[in-house]
């Protein structure tokens, strides 16, 4: 597991190739040392997948601040360098392998098929995605985000107004994509750029 601290958090959390799931705690902290061992276990069975951290709250109270840790051990679950959920509290070993399973499940597979259907849907148009990937993640992660929370892929650079009829120009691919490209290289949020 890494020690992460005030001084290395934001640079090892952004450039972290995967997920990373950071346990904050401290030794005073006794569902903490129950904590512990399970994720070390869960680190064993996910190394793979996510990279697992801690940070003790005594030694590194800045970053603690900064992610409103008030109460531990708690557990947060940070993917391109956003903090995405987390749990408060000694959780047992089958719930929190569920949760993380969740996420990645969710990071797999819808990110990565819709990305594939906006490659193909970009090079039968004579564009294609923005070759920045973290930029193109971020937009689709944004995307799912938005068709679970209002039912469709809204751009995520738009405005939603309510208007079902309006909104509907702004499902992405949006109705000025096209448009835009031509106009300025890319599409408004940057998902696609001229090729």
């Amino acid at each position: 597991m890494i020690n992460l601290t005030d001084g290395n958090f934001d640079k090892e959390i952004s450039d972290a190739k995967k997920p990373v799931l950071v346990d904050f705690w401290a030794t005073w902290c006794g569902p903490c040392s129950f904590l512990a061992p399970v994720l070390d276990k869960l680190e064993e069975e996910f190394r793979d997948k996510v990279i697992f951290a801690k940070v003790n709250i005594d030694e590194s109270p800045l970053i603690s601040q900064k992610f409103g840790i008030d109460r531990i051990p708690n557990v947060v679950f940070f993917r391109d360098g956003k903090m995405l959920g987390g749990f408060v509290g000694a959780q047992p070993e089958e719930s929190i392998r569920e949760w993380l399973g969740n996420f990645l499940k969710e990071d797999n597979g819808a990110v990565e098929k819709l990305i594939l259907e906006y490659e193909e849907y970009a090079a039968k148009n004579g564009f294609k995605l923005n070759p920045d990937k973290k930029i193109v993640a971020s937009i689709v992660k944004s995307l799912l985000d938005r068709e679970k929370k209002f039912g469709q892929r809204y751009c995520p650079c738009r405005r939603i107004t309510g208007d079902g009829k309006a909104d509907e120009k702004i499902i992405c691919p949006c109705f000025y994509h096209k448009e835009e490209i031509e106009k300025d290289g890319h599409c408004l949020c940057r998902l696609f750029v001229a090729a």
